[in-house]
């Protein structure tokens, strides 16, 4: 992560500081109601590295919930990126830098080895431009080459902003009640890459089915 004045700008710096305090008082205020939190807890009292998948919509709540567990998040290396890069650290979580498209390679060489070692890894697989909801191959070639685990997570909440961006971002309103619900921990079942590539539309089939688990 590049650390200059010139990469990072002052205003930057600003906005930055403004919106972790803006985040720390409105998240304090949320209430969460998790839904199959077993799921999460069997593969960590089993030490299996696993991805966590999450619409990039709805990843500040899920990420203000994992805060401090350590868990590894990718995050584009796009300039809106770095902003999200720093939050994200300053919420306890280790980075790693890339996309499924741009620094895709490097980024999945550090994806699978960090799952190999046991590391969880939090994946927003529409990101970090879109399509909405639409599951690009990344994870689903690490977790591949991982032989690992990918664990739907997705987070509602009964009032809500949601910002007029191309994931209609959302941000729970102080005091909401936030859902977090985790699908079935399901392997690809390709034996190479490239089969693996094409297995999107059974993810975003069983993302589907876990936000109707969290609306129940």
């Amino acid at each position: 992560m590049k650390e200059s004045g010139e990469s990072f700008p002052w205003q930057s710096k600003l906005l930055l500081l403004i919106g972790k305090g803006f985040l720390r008082i409105l998240g304090s205020t949320w209430r969460f109601r998790v839904v199959n939190g077993e799921f999460v807890r069997d593969l960590r009292a089993s030490r299996q590295g696993f991805i966590f998948s999450l619409w990039h919509g709805q990843l500040l709540p899920l990420l203000w919930f994992h805060r401090n567990e350590g868990a590894l998040v990718l995050i584009s290396e796009h300039r809106d990126g770095e902003l999200v890069a720093r939050a994200a650290a300053s919420l306890g979580y280790g980075l790693i830098r890339g996309s499924t498209t741009r620094g895709a390679d490097r980024a999945l060489i550090s994806i699978s080895r960090e799952l190999q070692t046991g590391r969880e890894v939090a994946i927003t697989p529409d990101g970090p431009r879109g399509p909405a909801r639409k599951f690009a191959p990344g994870a689903l070639i690490a977790a591949q080459r991982a032989d690992c685990f990918i664990v739907p997570a997705v987070a509602l909440a009964d009032r809500a902003w949601n910002l007029r961006s191309w994931d209609r971002f959302m941000i729970p309103k102080p005091f909401a009640k936030v859902t977090v619900a985790y699908g079935t921990p399901t392997k690809v079942l390709g034996d190479t890459p490239r089969a693996a590539a094409e297995e999107g539309l059974r993810f975003e089939n069983l993302m589907a089915d876990t936000i109707r688990t969290a609306s129940g």
